[in-house]
């Protein structure tokens, strides 16, 4: 034990070694680095084609697609949490971060039939980008960003999603760029004024899967850890 001990603070010392977050109390990997695993397509039970494990990344590629895409979603419900992702676009590109999603193809055939979106998104080169409420770190056609630090595009973004009985924050490369209460009359009132006003269900569930949008554009992400809030 004593040896292992100081193996330890050799390797902090001299390698500057430190636990991942994944590692840290609280914090889980949602990522392996290497697969899918812990992850499929929406209404499906694998992931697509188009989704590709690779050098620590999730990288969806809409060539390799044949008809085999979709929203890539947890096989897990989350409630209240905390979620860190980073991710890139290609030139042109749109996906989405979704969360709060029931999971019903039946009844609802797409993820952002019930889940809330944060936009990832080329500003600049995608029309999206030129509408109010759908750029980059929006709270997608409910809440516009009170800042943009969204990187250029082909750079890294750090995102996260907390959200801890109704309380829902999101940041965007350290900023917090939406702040909001869910389900109370005035989140009821945005929804209604958003095209989501008459879709049955759409963020009503307070506890569901989260997903990666395939939008058929080319995107990036990686260091995908989340902490369950009690």
């Amino acid at each position: 034990m004593k040896i292992t001990c100081f193996m330890a603070i050799l390797a902090i010392s001299f390698f500057g070694w430190k636990p991942t977050m994944a590692q840290k109390k609280g914090w889980t990997s949602l990522f392996d680095g290497k697969t899918t695993n812990g992850w499929h397509t929406y209404g499906k039970t694998t992931a697509g084609n188009g989704w590709k494990a690779e050098n620590g990344v999730l990288h969806f590629v809409p060539s390799a697609r044949n008809n085999d895409g979709g929203d890539l979603v947890t096989d897990k419900e989350y409630s209240n949490f905390h979620l860190k992702i980073e991710w890139k676009v290609a030139p042109k590109s749109n996906s989405g971060i979704v969360f709060y999603i029931h999971e019903d193809l039946s009844k609802y055939p797409q993820t952002y039939r019930t889940g809330l979106e944060m936009q990832v998104l080329d500003n600049d080169g995608h029309s999206d980008g030129k509408i109010t409420k759908h750029r980059a770190g929006d709270l997608y056609d409910l809440i516009k960003s009170s800042s943009e630090p969204v990187k250029p595009v082909g750079e890294w973004n750090k995102a996260e999603v907390i959200s801890n009985k109704g309380q829902l924050t999101l940041k965007l490369n350290g900023v917090i760029v939406v702040k909001t209460i869910l389900w109370d009359d005035q989140f009821k009132a945005l929804v209604a004024g958003s095209k989501f006003a008459n879709w049955e269900g759409f963020a009503t569930y307070k506890k569901g899967k989260i997903s990666l949008q395939d939008h058929n554009d080319e995107v990036w992400y990686r260091n995908i850890q989340i902490k369950e809030i009690n």
